[in-house]
C-alpha cells in the first residue's frame, strides 16, 4: 500500500504556548513555525498582524491556542477568525485544554453552561478553502460537550493517557501499578483505556456535616497506586484520596492528570518540601496543555511534564 504523504503545515501560535509550538515544530520537517505580532493599542485592545500572510495561500495552516483566561481568549479568536480567510487549504485549531469544559450543566434556572457558549464561538470559526475548520481537544471535561458544537466545525477529541502508559512502563515498580479515581466520573471518563490494571474507585461521602473520601471499591494494599483524573484546580480532593490510599496499605500514591490548571498557585500545595507530611505524591505527571503552569512548576518535584508536542504533530496530519 502507498504511504500518504504527510502535508505541509503552518504552525501559528498564541505567545505563552511558544515553547510547545517549538516541540511540536520539531517533531516533524512537515512543520513550519510561523508568527503573529501581538500588540496592543493603547486602550489595551489587541493590534495583531499576521506575518507574511501571502505565503499561506493555498497552504495548511494550524493554530495553537492557549485560552488560560479570559483577558487573552479575544486576541487569539480574532487571530483564528483571520487565518481561515486568507485563502488557506485547511485550518485546524489546537485548543489542548478547554477551559469551560466542568460548566456544563444547568442544575437549576439561571446557571449559564459557558462550555457551550464557548463551543458555539468556537462553531463560528469561519471556513477555509478546503472546508470546516477541525478543532483538537484533549480530554474534554464530560464527553457529552461533543454535541454543544455546530456542524460547521469538525471537533476532534484526543487523549493524553498514552503518554501516562508510555510513563509507567518505564517505572522499575511497573508491575505493581495500580490505577485509582476520584470518582465514579473519572472511572467512566478513563477506565477502558486502563482496563489492564487493578483498579480502585474512591468516593465522597458524607459523614455528619463534612464530605469525605472513601474508598468504594479496590484494595491498594502495597501497590503503587497511580490516581488519574483529567484536571485538577485547587487539588484537595487528590489531596484526601492520597491520604486514604496511603493509609489503606499503598506503598506509593503518585498522581495524573492532563490538565494542570492549578488556580492561585496551588500547585504549592503537592511540593515535596511542604508543611503537611502526609501529603506525599511520588510523582505528580500533567501535559504541557497549560503553559502557565508548565513554567511554574519546571524543576519542582514531584512535578514531571509529559509533553503533548508529539501527539499534537500526528493530529496535525488527521
Amino acid at each position: 500500500m502507498e504511504r500518504r504523504t504527510k502535508k505541509l503545515i503552518h504552525l501559528f501560535h498564541c505567545a505563552e504556548a511558544e515553547d510547545l509550538a517549538q516541540s511540536v515544530a520539531e517533531q516533524s520537517d512537515t512543520i513550519q513555525l510561523r508568527t503573529i505580532a501581538w500588540r496592543n493599542f493603547e486602550d489595551g485592545f489587541p493590534n495583531l498582524f499576521i506575518n507574511d500572510a501571502h505565503d499561506i495561500r493555498g497552504q495548511h495552516v494550524a493554530f495553537l491556542a492557549s485560552f488560560s483566561s479570559p483577558t487573552v481568549i479575544f486576541e487569539q479568536i480574532s487571530a483564528i477568525f483571520a487565518l481561515p480567510k486568507l485563502f488557506i487549504a485547511s485550518f485546524t485549531l489546537v485548543l489542548p485544554f478547554f477551559p469551560t469544559g466542568s460548566f456544563e450543566r444547568v442544575e437549576e434556572e439561571g446557571d449559564v453552561a459557558t462550555a457551550f457558549t464557548m463551543a458555539r464561538i468556537l462553531s463560528m470559526i469561519p471556513k477555509s478553502r478546503g472546508g470546516p475548520t477541525s478543532v483538537v481537544i484533549y480530554d474534554i471535561h464530560a464527553l457529552q460537550e461533543r454535541f454543544y458544537f455546530g456542524d460547521d466545525v469538525l471537533p476532534c477529541f484526543e487523549t493524553g493517557i498514552p503518554l501516562l502508559l508510555e510513563r509507567l512502563r518505564q517505572l522499575p515498580d511497573a508491575s505493581s501499578i495500580t490505577i485509582a479515581f476520584p470518582d465514579d466520573g473519572a472511572w467512566k471518563r478513563f477506565h477502558k483505556q486502563l482496563q489492564h490494571f487493578p483498579m480502585v474507585v474512591c468516593a465522597k461521602v458524607r459523614e455528619g456535616d463534612k464530605r469525605i473520601v472513601r474508598i468504594k471499591e479496590g484494595n491498594p494494599n502495597g501497590q503503587h497506586v497511580v490516581i488519574v483524573d483529567d484536571l485538577v484546580q485547587s487539588g484537595g480532593t487528590l489531596i484526601e484520596c492520597q491520604k486514604i490510599l496511603a493509609s489503606s496499605g499503598a506503598a506509593k500514591v503518585s498522581a495524573y492528570v492532563t490538565h494542570g490548571v492549578f488556580p492561585k498557585q496551588s500547585w504549592k500545595r503537592f511540593l515535596q518540601n511542604n508543611d503537611d507530611p502526609n501529603n506525599c505524591f511520588t510523582y505528580f505527571w500533567i501535559t504541557d496543555s497549560c503553559p502557565l503552569t508548565v513554567k511554574a512548576i519546571a524543576d519542582k518535584p514531584p512535578f514531571e511534564v509529559l509533553s503533548l508536542a508529539s501527539s499534537i504533530a500526528d493530529a496535525l496530519q488527521i
